[in-house]
């Protein structure tokens, strides 16, 4: 082989093994999923080994891989020969992701900032806040994930627009791992992805419960993230007891509404997370006053429910501050039923800003803190 004919083959290599995969967010080289690459007369020819038979990615990766293929000098054809792992190969790259097996992941020295975002009562539009702040810190450059743990009321998939027809998009098995799907550059994971239907309820006690959140804690293939999301059920629960007992370390955010009654029981959920050791990094005030076109203000659900759930901290000598009130526009439940969250669909809506905001705030909060969340790169 001539010096110019092994240039090109090891240019060939390296332009297909930086594909990144969809799911995993790991170039296909360093997965071990390119095998045999040759140049003849101009046509390219690629072995693609895809994790499992029936990938539901495997269209968009033999596409990238082509298009990779075929942006390379003196290549006029890419041909992708699309094969599957042998058990072998599936297994050392479960060692490659998985050094030494399954762990309890998002552990303090995981380097993983975990946010549980919860609220008092249900309705305050706590679901929608995480979405909108996971795709937020995502647009920033960050590598995030949503877990969600509400069990009972699980609305991700839907908000994330993982769920059409009705019928959340199922996650890959990679023999005990489970990869998560990606929305809107956000890994999602939700107990919605294992029902038939979304309509469908999930009639499970405690102990249920407990072993649902800790499964997704440890078989869930998520990757580095810099910050995991977690949608907590609403009030004082199993679930939200069981992610402060494994996560003791999480920052919690509390969303609320104006109403006193929302804020009223949202002081009891701030206080179960400080009695689990968790921090609470602030409070957000969710269908606040939005300015109508007029110049008037529309205040649908009064006033000052941040500030009483901010009170009502201190008064147990919590002390915590408001990261955002986040106007009542039509534009935000437009966004929910669409699937693609209000600040990817509509960033210069008032909602959207606001959001925009909040999650600024969370990343200077974390600066201050002096648990810096780095800028990922892709």
């Amino acid at each position: 082989m001539t010096s110019s004919a092994a240039s090109a083959l090891e240019d060939l290599r390296a332009r297909v093994g930086a594909v990144i995969d969809p799911e995993i967010r790991r170039p296909l080289a360093d997965l071990g999923m390119i095998g045999e690459v040759s140049i003849v007369d101009g046509v390219a020819r690629v072995n693609v080994m895809l994790t499992i038979s029936g990938c539901p990615a495997a269209n968009q990766i033999e596409a990238s891989v082509r298009e990779a293929a075929l942006a390379g000098p003196g290549v006029s054809r890419a041909d992708v020969d699309v094969t599957v792992m042998t058990g072998e190969q599936r297994a050392a790259l479960m060692e490659r992701l998985r050094p030494g097996g399954k762990t309890m992941a998002f552990g303090p020295e995981s380097g993983t900032r975990v946010i549980a975002v919860t609220s008092g009562k249900g309705g305050v539009g706590k679901s929608s806040v995480t979405v909108n702040l996971a795709v937020a810190l995502a647009q920033r450059g960050l590598r995030v994930g949503i877990l969600d743990a509400d069990v009972y009321g699980y609305s991700i998939p839907s908000l994330m627009g993982l769920a059409p027809d009705g019928i959340s998009v199922r996650p890959t098995r990679l023999d005990d791992a489970i990869v998560p799907p990606v929305a809107h550059d956000v890994k999602v994971i939700s107990i919605g992805m294992f029902v038939d239907d979304t309509d469908v309820a999930v009639a499970w006690r405690g102990p249920m419960l407990q072993r649902t959140v800790t499964q997704f804690l440890t078989d869930v293939y998520f990757g580095d993230l810099d910050v995991l999301l977690i949608d907590l059920p609403p009030g004082t629960g199993d679930v939200a007891i069981t992610v402060g007992q494994l996560l003791p370390h999480a920052d919690v955010l509390i969303v609320t509404t104006p109403q006193p009654y929302a804020a009223g029981v949202a002081v009891r959920a701030g206080s179960l997370a400080v009695q689990t050791g968790q921090r609470i990094i602030g409070v957000v005030e969710n269908m606040s006053a939005s300015v109508l076109p007029d110049g008037s203000t529309l205040d649908v659900f009064g006033s000052g429910g941040a500030e009483a759930v901010v009170s009502g901290l201190a008064r147990q000598s919590v002390s915590t501050d408001i990261l955002g009130h986040i106007p009542l526009t039509p534009m935000m439940a437009q966004a929910a039923d669409s699937g693609i969250p209000l600040v990817a669909s509509h960033p210069e809506d008032p909602a959207a800003q606001e959001l925009s905001r909040v999650a600024d705030a969370l990343l200077k909060r974390t600066a201050r803190e002096n648990r810096n969340l780095p800028l990922a790169t892709r």
